[in-house]
């Protein structure tokens, strides 16, 4: 069962949690200009209920033993984890313009030697999964009851080693590890579809022993009990919840750009998304 997150004001919604994370994304994209704003956006909707729904940690002792443990495979996404970071008390508000800075803690790649509740180095990307089987299977070791997340997404799926680590975690029946894979359908080279067709993704995690829940990825309601199913699920196998989700979510100016994999906006155009996300109506 998911457990209160000590220390942190109950006051505020998963979606008003989602909108924040938003803002503070878009905060330290405007501090360089421009980076990998339209993921922040996308998966800010994970992030929210992963970091106050799902996981168990505490926001003053990022490496308390008995925490739940977040893998960022995909380094780049960095900005939208720092974003979760600071909505939830990990890191402090005041670092947040000191994104992509000489010796900044929040670099534009996420690096767990900067950063406090960064769990691994991503960047060499299709690395993440296998990482978090390790760290799974290390927590089982020591009988600990913690979770394992993984986020990775939908241009690593097309790397071996990301099914060499579905495989392992199948073989080692490793029920405390929940996947989380952003499928946004953009990468570098253009739809992640037509670069390495990777579908059906379900019936391919189901082939290799996983539980697989499939979600909007931006409705947090499919969220909260997708990943309350995993979390409850008795059978002793890994778990993923494959998320659909919109690039740029919440700024349609942004939504509506044709390659928006890396987005570089024009000094007002920050402070017009800033004013849409604002404007949201949000329960």
């Amino acid at each position: 069962m998911s457990q209160q997150i000590p220390d942190l004001p109950n006051a505020l919604t998963l979606a008003q949690r989602a909108r924040n994370i938003r803002r503070h994304a878009l905060r330290m994209g405007e501090v360089q200009g421009q980076g990998y704003i339209a993921q922040a956006l996308g998966v800010a909707d994970v992030l929210a209920v992963s970091y106050f729904h799902a996981m168990t940690y505490r926001p003053e002792d990022p490496e308390w033993e008995g925490r739940d443990r977040f893998l960022l495979s995909i380094g780049h996404y960095a900005i939208a984890l720092y974003a979760a970071l600071l909505e939830a008390g990990i890191l402090p508000m005041d670092e947040l313009e000191s994104y992509g800075a000489d010796d900044s803690r929040l670099p534009m790649s996420g690096m767990a030697a900067y950063t406090p509740g960064m769990e691994m180095t991503g960047g060499s990307l299709g690395q993440g999964l296998a990482v978090a089987v390790g760290v799974a299977l290390g927590l089982k070791r020591k009988k600990s009851g913690n979770f394992v997340y993984c986020l990775f997404s939908d241009g690593e799926l097309g790397e071996g080693s990301t099914w060499e680590g579905a495989w392992s975690a199948a073989h080692w029946k490793l029920d405390n590890l929940i996947g989380i894979v952003d499928v946004n359908n953009q990468q570098a080279d253009g739809p992640a579809r037509d670069v390495t067709g990777f579908e059906p993704l379900a019936d391919r995690f189901q082939s290799f022993g996983w539980h697989v829940e499939r979600v909007n990825g931006n409705d947090i309601g499919a969220l909260v009990a997708a990943f309350d199913a995993c979390r409850n699920l008795t059978e002793p196998k890994p778990r993923i919840v494959i998320c659909d989700t919109r690039m740029a979510k919440g700024v349609p100016f942004l939504e509506a750009r044709e390659r928006n994999h890396f987005l570089r906006v024009e000094p007002q155009e920050w402070q017009d998304a800033l004013a849409l996300i604002d404007a949201e109506d949000v329960q």
